[in-house]
């Protein structure tokens, strides 16, 4: 069997048409929609909505301003629109169209935090399965999906008043649950990686990113053959064995346009 593994796609629908290419599956670990593009700031759907300049002016807060600085910013750009949340529900449908479309059959595919997973269900067509807090077997080997993003610990979702866009962020209790459904797997697909410093820190952003126990207690506790996520785009290391299980952050496909190859 060949599989291909990609996460991070963040709008790049021309390599993903190509993701599938000689492989007898895809797997999409999330992270489809390119919400704000930090390389080209016209690019996006705050850059289609915005424009160049306001979103590098956004980006330079991002790096170099204070957390509040940022949202405030941001804010005063949110309120040019008329209907924000209808002005990024148009934006995300565009991108989800052709997205979808691009993925080759068989696909199976779990939603990253820059997704809207609720829309799914509208652009997957029968070669497209999508799959959270679920077991499928592929090629005689059970793999296990769960998708989104942790909040950090006691942290619940509280969606924003007139907030334009959610990330699928989930309450750290929530994500083990899902996590917690998935038995006797033999490959773990997750957008977020397992707590492993190694695997977590962005050395870019200088920053760990949030990864969960529970997926390394699954690991721990069901030893996989593999671990596999995105989510880190330049992590301090792409792979680390923990016992017999291979953890492999398998790329930032928006900017590689390689998926990672699984054989068995």
């Amino acid at each position: 069997m060949r599989v291909h593994v990609v996460s991070d796609v963040h709008g790049n629908a021309d390599a993903l048409k190509r993701a599938g290419d000689g492989a007898d599956a895809l797997v999409v670990l999330g992270d489809l929609l390119d919400f704000v593009d930090y390389h080209d700031h016209d690019k996006g759907i705050m850059g289609a909505l915005f424009g160049a300049e306001k979103v590098g002016e956004f980006a330079r807060l991002r790096r170099e301003g204070t957390r509040e600085q940022t949202v405030a910013y941001s804010r005063t750009l949110w309120a040019t629109l008329e209907d924000p949340a209808a002005a990024v529900d148009e934006a995300i449908r565009e991108q989800y169209a052709a997205l979808f479309a691009a993925m080759t059959a068989p696909t199976y595919a779990t939603p990253g935090n820059v997704d809207a997973p609720a829309l799914w269900p509208e652009f997957t067509g029968s070669g497209v399965q999508v799959l959270d807090g679920e077991v499928t077997t592929i090629g005689g080997l059970r793999f296990g999906f769960a998708g989104g993003a942790v909040l950090p610990e006691g942290v619940q979702p509280r969606p924003r008043k007139g907030a334009a866009w959610r990330p699928y962020l989930r309450a750290r209790e929530e994500y083990d649950e899902s996590v917690a459904r998935l038995e006797n797997v033999d490959v773990l697909c997750t957008h977020i990686p397992p707590a492993v410093p190694e695997l977590t820190y962005d050395v870019v952003a200088r920053r760990a990113e949030l990864g969960s126990r529970a997926l390394l207690r699954l690991i721990d506790l069901q030893r996989p053959r593999w671990s596999l996520f995105g989510h880190v785009h330049q992590p301090l290391a792409v792979r680390r064995r923990v016992g017999r299980t291979e953890c492999r952050n398998v790329g930032h496909f928006k900017e590689t346009g390689q998926p990672y190859v699984l054989r068995w």
